[in-house]
Parts: C-alpha cells; sequence; structure tokens
C-alpha cells in the first residue's frame, strides 16, 4: 500500500482557539459594522482574513532572532540578508522595507508620475492604490481564462500578450515606467504565471524598451505550480526555478510576510544602481537607514532563514496542498470556487454562490458576514469592495470577479480545521436562498476603503 500524505513538520508549540456562540458573533459583527477587518482576533475561531504575516516561523527561524544585530548602520543582519536575497534572486542591490506596501511605496515613489500607464496581471489592491494615489492608471492585461472559474487552465495568472502589446504600441514608452508581474497572481484566486509567460512578457516589454518588475510576494508558491504544471521543469529544485524566473525581472517587490514565513519585513530587489541610489532617498525618508529600513536586526535575519526555508519542495509542497484539501471538500459539496486551487488561498465565486442578491450589495462581503455568523471564520472580500470606486467618475466598479478568498496562514491549522471550514460553508450553502439581503456602504475612504468602510444589513 502507498503511505499517505504526511506534513514536512511536526509541532512544538500551540495557541489556545476560543470558540463563541452565534449570539455573540451577531453582536461582534454588528459592532464591527460588517467589516471584518474591524474584528477583534479573539472573536475569531478560525482566521482566514489573510496569509500575511500570520504564518508559524520555524524553530531555526527564532534562533535567528536571538543572533539579530541592532545596530543602526551596517548591522550584520543587513549582510546576511543581503547575501540571502543574492543567493536566491540574483538581485545585487536591495533596500529593506518593513512589509511589501512599503517597498511599493519607496519604488513608486522614484518611477510613478503623474499620467503614467502601468499594466499588469490583475493588480492586488496596495499595488493598485499606490499607482493611482500618483495619478497614473493600472491597465489589466490577464488572460480571459482567468474570469472563468470553472475552466481548468493551469496558469490563470499569465498575461495577455495581445492586450500588453496594444498598450505599449498605444502609448509612449516614457508614460510606462514598467509593467507589474504579480506572481502568483492573488486577485485572480492566487493562480500563478508559466515561466514561458515570464519570457514571453520579459521578451515583450525588452521589445518597448519597458522594464519588468515582480510583485513577488509568493514566489516561491508560483515555482512549485512551475515544477509540478509546466513541462521541462519537474527534475529542477524549486531554487533553480526561481532563479531563472528571477532572469526576467528588472526589479522586484518583496512582502516578505507571506512566503519567506515572517510576521513583518520586505524589500526591493534591484538590478540597476542609479535606480537604487535614487530609491534609497525614499527608503531613508519613509523606512529609514538603508541598511535597516523599517526592520530589526532579528526580524532581517528571521527573513534570511525564511527565505531559505520557503523555497524547499517539501515544505511547499505540504502548504499547498492543504489548501487543495480544503478546495477539494468546497468541490465535494457543489460550492463554486475558483479552479485549479491556488497557491495560498481557495476563491469562492459569491456571484455564483449568492445570484439573487445584487452586485451592487456586495455578494462577496455579504458571504464573508455569513460564513462569520455561521462559525466565526473570518475570511475576505476580493470583489467589489476593494476594487473601489473609479477614480474619474467615483461610480464603483465592478470586477470580473466576485470572490470570498479564505486564506491559509502557514503552518498553522490542521486538516482538521480545513474540515470545519468546508462544513461551515457547506451550512451557509445550503440556506443561501434564505439570504436575501445584502449590504450598503454607510461611510467609506477615498481610496483603498475595504480596510476600513462600513456597512449596515440592507433592509
Amino acid at each position: 500500500m502507498e503511505l499517505p500524505f504526511a506534513e514536512s513538520y511536526k509541532i512544538k508549540m500551540v495557541e489556545p482557539l476560543r470558540k463563541s456562540t452565534r449570539e455573540e458573533r451577531e453582536e461582534w459583527i454588528k459592532a464591527a459594522r460588517y467589516n471584518l477587518f474591524n474584528l477583534k482576533s479573539e472573536q475569531v475561531f478560525i482566521d482566514l482574513l489573510t496569509d500575511s504575516g500570520t504564518g508559524a516561523m520555524s524553530d531555526r527561524q527564532w534562533s535567528q532572532m536571538m543572533l539579530g544585530d541592532e545596530s543602526y548602520a551596517g548591522a550584520s543582519s543587513y549582510y546576511k540578508l543581503k547575501e540571502a536575497i543574492r543567493k536566491i534572486t540574483g538581485f545585487e542591490y536591495f533596500l529593506p522595507t518593513h512589509q511589501g506596501r512599503a517597498a511599493e511605496n519607496v519604488l513608486f515613489s522614484a518611477l510613478v508620475k503623474e499620467g503614467d500607464l502601468v499594466p499588469g496581471n490583475a493588480h492586488f489592491d496596495t499595488t493598485k492604490g499606490h499607482i493611482e494615489f500618483r495619478k497614473a492608471t493600472a491597465i489589466d492585461c490577464t488572460i480571459d481564462e482567468a474570469y472563468d472559474t470553472t475552466l481548468e487552465h493551469p496558469f490563470k495568472g499569465n498575461v495577455d500578450l495581445n492586450k500588453l502589446e496594444k498598450v505599449f504600441k498605444e502609448n509612449p514608452a516614457e508614460k510606462i515606467p514598467f509593467i507589474v508581474l504579480t506572481i502568483t497572481c492573488n486577485t485572480a484566486g492566487g493562480q500563478p504565471v508559466s515561466m514561458q509567460n515570464i519570457k514571453d512578457v520579459h521578451a515583450l516589454a525588452k521589445k518597448y524598451g519597458i522594464k519588468v518588475l515582480f510583485d513577488s510576494a509568493r514566489f516561491a508558491e508560483n515555482a512549485y505550480f512551475i515544477k509540478i504544471r509546466e513541462e521541462g521543469y519537474r527534475d529542477k529544485s524549486i531554487k533553480e526555478i526561481v532563479r531563472e524566473m528571477f532572469q526576467y525581472a528588472d526589479m522586484m517587490t518583496m512582502s516578505s510576510k507571506k512566503d519567506a514565513i515572517v510576521n513583518m519585513g520586505g524589500f526591493i530587489g534591484m538590478r540597476d544602481e542609479e535606480l537604487f541610489r535614487k530609491a534609497s532617498t525614499f527608503n531613508i525618508m519613509f523606512e529609514g537607514f538603508i541598511t535597516y529600513g523599517g526592520m530589526s536586526g532579528r526580524d532581517m535575519n528571521a527573513l534570511a532563514q525564511g527565505l531559505d526555508e520557503g523555497t524547499e519542495f517539501d515544505y511547499l509542497e505540504t502548504r499547498i496542498k492543504q489548501v487543495a484539501y480544503l478546495g477539494q471538500r468546497l468541490r465535494d459539496f457543489d460550492i463554486p470556487v475558483q479552479v485549479p486551487f491556488g497557491g495560498h488561498a481557495i476563491f469562492v465565486n459569491a456571484r455564483k454562490f449568492l445570484p439573487h442578491v445584487p452586485k451592487e450589495e456586495f455578494q462577496a462581503q455579504t458571504l464573508a458576514v455569513e460564513l462569520y455568523l455561521e462559525s466565526g471564520v473570518r475570511g475576505v472580500e476580493i470583489g467589489t469592495l476593494l476594487a473601489d470606486r473609479d477614480p474619474v467618475t467615483r461610480e464603483n466598479r465592478f470586477p470580473e470577479l466576485e470572490l470570498l478568498r479564505l486564506t491559509i496562514p502557514r503552518r498553522v491549522y490542521t486538516n482538521n480545521h480545513m474540515e470545519y471550514i468546508a462544513v461551515a460553508l457547506k451550512n451557509v450553502y445550503e440556506r443561501r436562498e434564505k439570504i436575501t439581503n445584502g449590504l450598503k456602504i454607510v461611510s467609506e475612504a477615498p481610496i483603498m476603503r475595504h480596510f476600513t468602510v462600513e456597512l449596515e444589513k440592507m433592509d
């Protein structure tokens, strides 16, 4: 008999969880104005809001924290991280930041100006926010297959080369500071980008004199999918695939809270020394001196170790198979989800789940609230609230996909937790016809509203 799959780690420390009652959750979510970001952590049983900074660090990462050098300038921890980044990604120049959106803020301050166009594959919220904050425009060039959640396509994060070339042809190169390639593509459902598409995007960008930026928060998960889905990579290690991927990038931003499995941290990788010097000015202004940049020495040590661990196949296989386990259980219950399953989360198609709720009443947010009321499970909306308003017309933007994201923290929950989540969502699905009232906005911020929006139930 073939041995069953087992996790590539054992548990050394546990944290207790408290179950709440339906009555308590009804009171809490109402007080939170139906925004799950406003819930206190102790009001949540299983937290699937994000995989950003919520993973469990290893014993080796904790050991490295004890060795952190907290010198303001020239800390040994900085040079340890610098060498880890060079070894894994190939970038010679880097700037540490406190997280991914800080890396975007620094780099975009150096490169993006009013009137610019930034094409890419379904830019995520902070990326689009930093672009639009600078009065520039993000242009989605994702392949159409990404928006059919029932279609089995191995690389739904791919860029449509015809869409991209149309942007390049119709606009002067000086108006396009870079193309941003998000690997994996979160907004499309945690979907990977193929190595062939990465090569083709790079070649097309070079043809028109455009730089390529990787949004690299989940680059290791992307490399895993290349290994198991793309011809010619089965026998290559994750680290070999990662080095090949980054050959086709001029620069990268990294939220290290994802694939580097730390609670806080980020960085920018660059090849160009002139860009490094220009960005350094903004890093010093916004983050800190260039050898710590908003991070402590102990955090840089843990990050360097996490980059090594996060690019090992056994770890990635354990992580991604747990995500797939939840996805398959939901499919067993006929719940509409994005397929194939992504690397960090399962994305439920709220438009198909609650087709009778008007899109103007925020179907995915309504579903997220119902799941929380059912079970204490906190997910997050990737839909109309996140898509925000058009910066010119101020009308709601209704994206192609209206999704509830169930994001799995790394090395935190067991498959029993996954089973609990699946049954909870099944219970909501069975009573979906009774969910007739959506939500309406009471108060919202002018940009990136989904973090702080206040809502109430429709009558």
